[in-house]
């Protein structure tokens, strides 16, 4: 019979913590046998490296109480129970509400929000100290119908590359699924519609050299079999899976930091919850040296208002923001066109 719940110590910056762990039997990813347990000791395993890229952000969780073939939910607001020695902060969303939301210092609290059967990690671009501030510009490279991850690889080289041609240095991992994601370290001086606007000058310039392989239309309709640069995942309260953190996809896969050498040939499916530990022990973390030297998108800045001269504006936010400066219709073009003229 199953035990009802076990314990573990996980090491610390302040001392091991000792953390219960109810149901660990339950299976969580049933294709590939994973329990609630071997999740709780993956994020011992990884640890050191995903507090570093996740901890001291406010942090969304994605929780499965059924596994994830079930229903999800998302905790923005601290689960109730949460140990005195985790943290929040408050932060404001788009609608102008403020809320606490969840700050991460240490594995042992990635280890409480698996036990509170949190799978997947959403951490905010910006730091609990300043949290209306992003201190990472992220770019989703989001693959359409009819394209995969092998077409989002050489759009990401062609990022990197314009984003040295703008002063920043940009750090690649996998989504866990067909995408891949770049971030570039930035210095935490501007709002997050500056960031926004700085990606979308980004995403306009890269899709300007590859045209047949990048877009930055919002609607589906228009994006063809190209990659998609989601310019709206820059937004305040949009967040992409944090680096190391599962994805609730069969295979058990994980948002995987990698080396630029490694990305060509790379399968995302091969980094996943029993993989990564060893990856990471063996190779060490490639994204360890990320915020040492921030950059800044002042560059970028000037693209963006060189396009707004020529004509080019703001494009469409989500549906659930308010109506922003600037945004053009939120109709979808094919239902704004009105029918010819008999």
């Amino acid at each position: 019979m199953a035990r009802d719940a076990t314990t573990l110590e996980i090491d610390g910056p302040h001392g091991a913590r000792v953390v219960r762990v109810s149901s660990p039997e339950r299976v969580v990813w049933p294709e590939a046998g994973i329990t609630k347990l071997e999740l709780a000791r993956y994020f011992i395993a990884v640890g050191e490296a995903f507090v570093a890229a996740n901890g001291d952000r406010p942090v969304s969780l994605e929780r499965f109480r059924d596994g994830i073939g079930g229903e999800s939910f998302f905790s923005k607001n601290p689960p109730k129970g949460a140990p005195e020695w985790m943290r929040d902060v408050m932060v404001t969303y788009p609608s102008g509400r403020s809320h606490p939301q969840l700050v991460i210092d240490e594995p042992a609290g990635a280890v409480w929000a698996a036990q509170m059967n949190t799978v997947v990690f959403h951490p905010w671009a910006s730091r609990a100290g300043t949290p209306d501030l992003p201190d990472q510009l992220r770019v989703d490279l989001d693959p359409q119908p009819g394209t995969g991850f092998a077409e989002a690889v050489p759009a990401a080289f062609a990022l990197r590359d314009l984003l040295e041609e703008a002063g920043l240095t940009g750090f690649v991992k996998t989504s866990g699924n067909r995408g891949i994601h770049v971030f570039a370290p930035i210095e935490p001086v501007h709002e997050f519609l500056d960031v926004r606007h700085a990606v979308i000058a980004l995403g306009r310039e890269l899709e300007r050299r590859m045209p047949d392989r990048i877009t930055t239309a919002w609607w589906k309709e228009e994006r063809g079999e190209r990659i998609f640069v989601d310019f709206n995942q820059a937004n305040r309260d949009r967040t992409m899976a944090g680096a190391y953190s599962p994805r609730a996809l069969p295979g058990a896969s994980v948002s995987c930091p990698l080396e630029w050498d490694e990305l060509e040939g790379a399968e995302p499916a091969a980094f996943t919850v029993r993989s990564v530990p060893d990856r990471l022990a063996d190779h060490g973390d490639p994204w360890a040296t990320m915020h040492a030297a921030p950059g800044r998108i002042d560059t970028l800045l000037d693209w963006w208002r060189r396009d707004l001269a020529d004509g080019l504006g703001e494009l469409p936010f989500p549906p659930d923001f308010p109506k922003m400066p600037g945004e053009p219709t939120r109709v979808q073009p094919s239902r704004a066109r009105k029918p010819d003229a008999e």
